[in-house]
């Protein structure tokens, strides 16, 4: 435990003293103008020596009172003061103590007024009992509003503290009155209490129990509306606050939150069902966060397309027909790299080749469907419609091998591109699946993946890829010789990168790209 105030307690402490006992002494000092100066009142014997009497005794009980309800409410302070200098969390019956604390210091004014009300009635009753029922009643209209107000005060100026007490859990139901609760006080201090001065003032005017002249009546008018104007004003902004205050804190975050920022959160510094909102706001937005982080991690597992697509339409088991071009890109050499190298220089290497391979398909639309060790099954056209998925895949396939050689040097690869219909889905069991594309288009871009690690341009494509891409595409690729890939009935003719040398000259002799003319023709 910490010793000497927190900073907390020392900041508060000042404020919410002068507060509680300079509220309890203005409407108690409020109370006695409007009895011996404002109203009416009855025919006494020496009404001088009456009102110097009352003064005397009114000093002499404040005398008293303060230092007995500040010692009071220090013995009620006492274990909150305690908990705030040490670094404990507020378990349940710490955060009750702390937020019943202004409920449990209403009942010290309560007792001290009743206790004040009570002895001034009694005194003045021997001087006659018009002056004391006065009294009694002045007293009670002093005492519902002084003490409502340090309540309301109260509350206010210990938000930091309740904010702390529920800075780990928030109870299910909080042990403070509610919104409603809190509005009706502000509506019996603020206009009810006045009000019915008034009334009392009028009725007894009316009645003939109340001798005043027209001018008394107006200046009890005058003071209990001037009341009511500013001691309304006053409990009515502290009410305000403390709703428009939070309030205005969780539009604030709301408006951050629909800006996509899930890392706001609001402090909760209501006892009240305010309170649960402001913890309800933060558990919706921990859990839009964890929404988010999962869906992250489901984008990085399945791809960001995937993802989407199962978010939009829920997972189903089964797969479609889509026209899909497939680029299949493996390493070279790969059990050798592993067996020469530690183990995290080899997943370094495979992390550097694998951001290659993942932001050359993405520049073009594509998606890395799956890594398979230290190869990479890319799609064009699913899951998601592609407007020339044969071009992006070629393009891909020419830039991925360009980069790759310029940052990871001594990575060799080879590249395979093939087109076609494939069925894309999401394959497996329903306790376990993966979105993938199942088709010829795949086997036949990894059978060239394979081959082109024995080409010097390390990049094959089927002739039937060349012949749906785009005219600006073509011209970097030429026609290569038929070979017979493993597992298919047929030979598949071969397209190759254009050799940059050959680009060159093409281009300088102005001659036109040509669709293909036979064997190792140009393009």
């Amino acid at each position: 435990m910490q010793r000497g105030q927190s900073d907390l307690e020392r900041r508060l402490w000042l404020p919410y003293a002068v507060g509680m006992a300079g509220a309890n002494v203005i409407g108690a000092a409020i109370i006695f103008v409007f009895i011996q100066f404002i109203l009416p009142l009855p025919h006494v014997d020496d009404p001088a020596g009456v009102t110097r009497t009352n003064l005397l005794l009114f000093v002499g009980y404040l005398c008293v009172a303060v230092p007995v309800g500040a010692i009071w409410v220090l013995r009620i302070l006492r274990p909150t003061r305690m908990w705030l200098r040490s670094d404990e969390p507020a378990d349940a019956a710490r955060q009750r103590e702390v937020l019943l604390v202004p409920a449990r210091e209403l009942v010290v004014h309560i007792v001290l007024w009743f206790v004040g009300g009570a002895g001034f009635t009694l005194f003045n009753i021997h001087y006659s009992d018009d002056l004391a029922r006065i009294v009694a009643i002045a007293a009670f209209l002093g005492a519902c509003g002084t003490c409502a107000f340090a309540y309301l005060l109260a509350q206010h100026l210990l938000r930091p503290v309740a904010a702390r007490a529920l800075a780990h859990e928030v109870p299910d139901r909080p042990p403070l009155p509610g919104i409603t609760t809190r509005i009706l006080l502000t509506w019996a201090l603020g206009t009810g209490v006045p009000v019915l001065g008034l009334v009392i003032a009028a009725g007894g005017k009316l009645a003939g129990q109340v001798d005043a002249s027209g001018d008394r009546m107006a200046a009890i008018a005058v003071f209990l509306g001037s009341v009511a104007l500013i001691v309304g004003g006053l409990i009515m902004g502290l009410t305000s606050r403390s709703l428009s205050g939070p309030l205005g804190a969780l539009r604030h975050a709301l408006s951050r939150v629909r800006a996509g920022d899930t890392d706001v959160r609001v402090t909760v510094d209501d006892g009240s069902e305010l309170g649960l909102v402001q913890a309800g706001f933060n558990q919706m937005v921990e859990g839009l966060a964890e929404r988010e982080r999962l869906r992250d991690l489901f984008g990085r597992q399945v791809g960001e397309e995937v993802a989407l697509q199962a978010l939009e339409r829920g997972i189903v088991l089964g797969g479609e027909e889509r026209q899909v071009t497939a680029l299949f890109i493996d390493l070279v050499g790969s059990t050798e790299l592993a067996h020469d190298r530690p183990p995290t220089e080899v997943v370094e290497l495979l992390n550097r080749f694998f951001d290659v391979v993942v932001a050359a398909v993405a520049d073009e639309d594509g998606t890395v469907n799956k890594f398979v060790g230290d190869a990479a099954l890319c799609v064009f056209g699913a899951p998601l419609d592609h407007p020339d998925p044969a071009t992006a895949a070629l393009r891909a396939a020419r830039a991925m091998l360009a980069e790759l050689r310029e940052r990871v040097p001594n990575c060799d690869v080879g590249i395979g591109v093939s087109c076609g219909t494939a069925v894309a889905g999401n394959i497996g069991a329903a306790e376990r699946f993966e979105y993938t594309v199942i088709g010829d288009p795949v086997n036949e871009a990894s059978r060239l993946t394979e081959l082109a690690k024995q080409h010097e341009g390390r990049i094959l494509a089927s002739a039937a890829v060349l012949d749906r891409a785009g005219d600006d595409e073509r011209e970097h690729w030429v026609l290569g010789p038929r070979e017979q890939l493993r597992g298919r009935a047929s030979a598949t003719q071969l397209v190759l990168p254009r050799p940059q040398a050959a680009q060159r000259s093409s281009s300088a002799s102005g001659l036109p790209q040509s669709s293909r003319d036979g064997g190792g023709g140009t393009l």
